[in-house]
């Protein structure tokens, strides 16, 4: 038999592909701009029949279906890998939680443990002549998660670029039990948020000035790293790399700008490596069909194996807040959930074991609250709840609007009179005095 026969044979309404999940199921959706739409839908239809449903993805970009209604909590959790806004909003409905995951690991979670999903349902590209689907930007662990369903359903979406790569970026018709045709809806698209501020431009120019020709880039979202990607694609900068965990609009504005050819990668070389990508049309017009881009498994591009192995290698990404420990929380604000750990640890424990690498966290010294007080991101201790992401035995380089300090190797004393450094200068008394109290200042810095 034929592609195109088996194609047809496996062919069935949404309606009746979602028959496949039944109560007490875990359902994967997918993952970011691949999440499920079309059977999204179809299992909305079907909440009266199902109790305990547990849905996992993340980075969501529209609520899904299955959560409009009030009681949606009595039918189906989601639960989340690395969490959006809008899933931020489903915890407070209370029926969306966090699985802390050390992200390059994913792919191993549901080959080696008890995380093997019932039904596994994703948009994909369609077909192409040899029998496959193509994730799209969404390669990460959809491969694990194929290799451990039960049931595989596609929804195939005409407008979901084909993203090449090296291994695990596609899933053949073989593996798949039934196809849906979608309703082809635009890819969900994540912009970089407003204009980078004065704040953002300031901490991108300290951190592009220690990036060398040749470097390999790894950026995070948000505005900072946007700031970064503005500021070196305006630079004389030449010779650059990328190989990230996000592919973000800033990576396209670099390239076309002609500062990444991937000339001095030692691994990959002339080649743009990431495990998922998220922004705007823009993005995914490139990424299109384009041999110079590598879509691989979250567990290549964020093993440190494969971090360590690029010389040069920058790793740039915000956090929440600091303390004086060097300890960094970039996924919450005490209990109140904000992000995910993503691959954050792995790009910072990464960059560093490059030879020449550099990991950058980076954050805005303050912030105000909802009625204009304001306050410190650089804290004494980390706020009661608040989640250790890189602990004070990780960080390497930390930015504000007010300077870069490199904490590696310091005495408590010593990274605690750093920090402060780069705190704004409103703070940076009570800071000493709190650091005093703790036993951690020999000095001022006055």
């Amino acid at each position: 038999m034929g592609y195109s026969e088996e194609y047809q044979k496996k062919l069935v309404s949404a309606d009746d592909a979602v028959k496949a999940v039944q109560s007490n199921s875990w359902v994967d959706y997918g993952w970011c701009t691949g999440t499920a739409d079309a059977l999204d839908k179809a299992l909305a239809k079907r909440t009266d029949e199902l109790t305990n449903v547990n849905v996992r993805g993340g980075i969501l970009l529209k609520s899904p279906a299955i959560f409009d209604r009030e009681d949606a909590g009595n039918h189906f959790t989601w639960n989340s890998w690395h969490m959006s806004g809008i899933e931020r909003k489903l915890i407070s409905k209370g029926c969306a939680y966090y699985s802390p995951i050390r992200y390059s690991e994913l792919p191993r979670y549901y080959r080696d443990s008890n995380t093997k999903p019932d039904v596994a349902m994703f948009q994909v590209a369609p077909m192409d002549n040899h029998g496959f689907f193509n994730f799209g930007p969404n390669a990460s662990h959809l491969a694990a998660v194929v290799e451990t369903a039960q049931t595989v359903i596609v929804e195939v979406n005409q407008n979901m670029p084909r993203c090449l790569g090296g291994t695990e970026n596609n899933v053949h018709i073989s593996d798949v039990d039934f196809i849906v045709e979608g309703e082809n809806p635009p890819i969900a698209e994540m912009g970089a948020g407003g204009p980078a501020s004065e704040v953002d431009k300031a901490v991108a120019k300290l951190i592009v000035n220690e990036i060398p020709d040749g470097a390999c880039l790894q950026l995070g979202i948000g505005g900072m790293p946007n700031a970064v990607g503005t500021l070196i694609a305006d630079s004389d900068l030449k010779d650059l790399g990328v190989h990230t965990e996000m592919y973000v609009d800033a990576f396209v504005d670099i390239a076309k700008a002609g500062k990444i050819n991937g000339s001095r990668k030692s691994i990959d070389r002339f080649r743009q490596s990431y495990a998922f990508g998220c922004g705007t049309k823009k993005m995914y017009d490139y990424m299109d069909e384009n041999p110079e881009l590598l879509s691989s498994p979250v567990s290549y591009t964020n093993d440190i194996r494969s971090i360590s192995a690029l010389d040069n290698f920058m790793s740039i990404n915000n956090a929440v807040d600091l303390d004086l420990f060097g300890q960094v929380n970039s996924e919450s604000a005490g209990t109140r959930h904000i992000s995910g750990a993503g691959g954050q640890l792995d790009f910072v424990l990464g960059a560093y074991l490059s030879k020449g690498g550099k990991s950058f966290i980076c954050c805005s010294s303050t912030y105000k609250t909802k009625d204009g007080t304001m306050k410190s991101r650089i804290l004494p201790t980390l706020n009661q709840g608040s989640i250790v992401t890189d602990t004070r035995a990780n960080t390497h380089y930390l930015v504000t609007e007010f300077g870069i300090v490199n904490v590696k190797g310091l005495s408590t004393w010593q990274k605690a009179e750093a920090i402060i450094s780069i705190a704004h200068p409103d703070f940076r008394d009570s800071l000493i005095e709190e650091a005093e109290k703790m036993h951690i200042w020999t000095r001022s810095n006055k």
